[in-house]
Parts: structure tokens; sequence; C-alpha cells
């Protein structure tokens, strides 16, 4: 199982670029409108701090890559179609955009911060990046809102010989957000409303939409085109303003990353995603070289290209993830070798979940968890935390 991270924002900002510089994938780029017409997934990865060395050995991951004891560990990335003003009444991609938006775990928005494309993705200058901002999120929430008043109105016209609890209803009604009885009455509650639609206004309602679209859907914002003057300003603006207090941001140049795995690759320099710095080994000119000298100016301001920034912070700062690493209390390893494995669970996720998203045998055969660093037993029922290595004691095995 992998999460998905889905790309989103207005055309021509930069998705694609950003998708194929955190995935090494070759879609189609342009500067206009709808570039992406099908959603495009690869495979990119978040960082992980190997957990092999503290045991003085060497991983050999089954899946990703070590580098210098930072673990890659692959997710999914889906660049979703181009997005405009009014896709929740199914203008531009409209419904499709949403369908696919929907089959993501947390959302990164791409916004150009150079504010040179508007809000269709033509070319434009001093563009506002806050009216892109805000109108993803008002699409968002108009599409959630849409489907909570259908959830209402199949509530008050139920019939009600056997009461259904107003969460329930509307749980049923947005079950494909991913939220429950129970997670969608603590979000009323949340709300400050109560279990009664009939208290109801229409901002009640609105606010509620907001309510479980945050929850269901968290966000990050890639602030793209920041080796440009015109997006440092406006992220200086943006950042200050309270009124997005509560989004997460991260600077990013899209350009930059993806110039720097090419060059990687053609072994004209060295360079670990996410790094604040790279060197140069190959044979430049004298425009590569001042192209490169620009790009360190960049990362070195900004602590890296901001790509790799991203998607960590999207997987463990707003979805909450945490990752688990399979060990061996007694240090014996098999012939496939040692940490080949490390797993991204959900916060909250205890040493049962953790065997059972191995192999649900396992998990039905539990007994206990050793932590691997103390020797110390662990329940089934204990929370484990990130970068944890358990060794999972059950009176099952995988199915071959």
């Amino acid at each position: 199982m992998s999460y998905r991270i889905g790309l989103v924002g207005k055309p021509s900002v930069g998705k694609s670029t950003f998708f194929n510089a955190a995935t090494m994938n070759d879609v189609p780029e342009g500067a206009y409108p709808f570039t992406t017409i099908d959603p495009s997934v690869g495979e990119a990865y978040v960082r992980v701090a190997c957990a092999a060395p503290e045991f003085d050995e060497t991983c050999t991951p089954s899946v990703g890559v070590c580098r210098d004891g930072t673990r890659f560990v692959p997710v999914k990335l889906v660049d979703v179609a181009g997005l405009v003003p009014g896709a929740h009444e199914g203008r531009g991609l409209g419904n499709r955009f949403l369908t696919d938006l929907n089959e993501t775990d947390v959302l990164v928005h791409v916004v150009d911060f150079s504010g040179t494309t508007d809000s269709e993705g033509e070319h434009t200058t001093d563009h506002d990046p806050r009216d892109d901002i805000d109108f993803l999120e008002a699409e968002l929430d108009a599409w959630y809102l849409d489907v909570l008043e259908k959830g209402i109105a199949s509530f008050e016209t139920r019939y009600h010989g056997a009461e259904t609890p107003i969460e329930a209803e509307l749980a049923d009604q947005m079950s494909a957000f991913g939220i429950g009885d129970d997670e969608m009455k603590r979000t009323i509650l949340a709300a400050s409303l109560e279990l009664d639609p009939d208290t109801w206004s229409d901002d009640d309602r609105a606010r509620l939409a907001h309510e479980i679209r945050t929850r269901t859907k968290p966000m990050v914002v890639a602030a793209n085109k920041m080796d440009t003057a015109a997006a440092r300003d406006n992220w200086a603006s943006i950042t200050a303003d309270p009124d997005y207090d509560h989004l997460s941001f991260v600077p990013v140049s899209a350009h930059a990353e993806k110039a720097l795995k090419n060059a990687d690759e053609a072994g004209v320099v060295e360079y670990t995603p996410g790094d604040p710095d790279f060197d140069v080994v190959g044979d430049v000119s004298d425009e590569q070289r001042a192209g490169l000298d620009r790009i360190r100016e960049h990362v070195a301001a900004y602590d890296g290209t901001g790509v790799q920034a991203v998607l960590d912070a999207a997987v463990f700062d707003v979805l909450g993830c945490i990752a688990v690493f399979p060990g061996s209390a007694t240090g014996s390893t098999d012939e496939a070798g040692v940490f080949r494995d490390c797993f991204l669970l959900p916060d909250g996720a205890t040493t049962e979940s953790f065997a059972r998203h191995i192999h649900s045998e396992i998990g039905e055969g539990l007994l206990h968890g050793i932590d691997c660093r103390s020797g110390r037993q662990v329940g089934v029922n204990a929370e484990l935390s990130h970068r944890d290595v358990i060794e999972l004691i059950s009176t099952k095995q995988a199915a071959p």
C-alpha cells in the first residue's frame, strides 16, 4: 500500500514540471491550459532517516533507495488534470477532476507565486497568488457542500420509524471522502453545531463542509517559481497574512529540481534530492555554470529546491504519517538482507495495525511486539512512534 499525493492547481502553474521533477517521468509540459488531461501517476519518495546505522548494519531496501543514511520511501504522486473556477459545477474538466482528486490522501496545491498566470492559466502580469489559493479552497468547499446538502436532504426525507442519527446519514452520503460515523459526529461538534440539521443556518452548513474538507483532504501549498523576484515579494506578503495561517507553505522551484536531477543523471553534478547544495563533477560550459550558480543561490537561500520538502511536509507534517521499520531484536537476518522494509503508517498506528499492514495473517496471530532498540515488549494496542524498529511476535507467518 502506498499513500497518494494529489498534485492540484490551475493550468500552467508548473504542476507537470513539479510532477516530472519529483518522479522523473516525462509527462507533457507547456504554458497553455490543460496540458494535462488525464491524471498522470508516478512514483515519488519521502525521506526517512534510516535506522540501520544505529544497529551497525547496512540496509538493503526492497523498494526505494538509501543514500548516505537517508531512506527514500515510495509514495504515489498523482498529477490531477487542470482546474478552473466553477469545477464543482462541471466547468473545465469538472467532475473528472473531483473524482480523480478524491482518490488521493493529501493535496499539494502548486501555486505560481510569480503572478504570471491568470485564473484561466493564461499568461499575465501582477496576478495575486492569493486568488489562486482562495479559489481552490472555495471550489473544494463548494464540492463538499453539494454532497453535504444531499445528505441533509436524505436525512430530512427519510422515514424515521427507525431513527437514523444525522452523523450516520451524513457519513453514509460522504463515505467516498473516507469519513465514518464517529469522525462525522466529532466534526459536527467541533463546528459548534447541534446534532440536528434543523438548527443549522446556511452559514453553519458551509462551515461544516469546510471543516469536513480540511479533515479529509489536508493540503500544503507549493509556492512555485520562487527563483523569481516577484515570487519572493509575494511570499513575504502572503506568509505574513493571518488569513493564511491555516495553511502550510513551502518555497519551491520545480524547474531547479528538474535541472539538478537531469544534471545528476548526466554525471554533471552530484545531487541528492532535498539537499541544500550539490557538487559540479563534470565538464560544463560557461553558460551551464552560470545556470548552476543561479540554482545554487536558490537552494542555499531556501535549504533546497523545495520539491522534496513539499513531499515530506505533505506526508509527515500535514497528513501526520509515521515510518516504522520491521526488525529483529536478536539481530538475526535472512538471506534477503537487513532493514529491507520501511512502512508508512497513519498517526496513531498500533503494533497490531502495523502487523496487519504487513500481512493479515501476522496480525491475526499477533502476540506482541519487541522494541528492537530497548528490547522491551510492546503490547498489541501500543501506539508506535516515527522511526520505531519493531519485531512482531506472532503465531502465524505470512503466506508465501
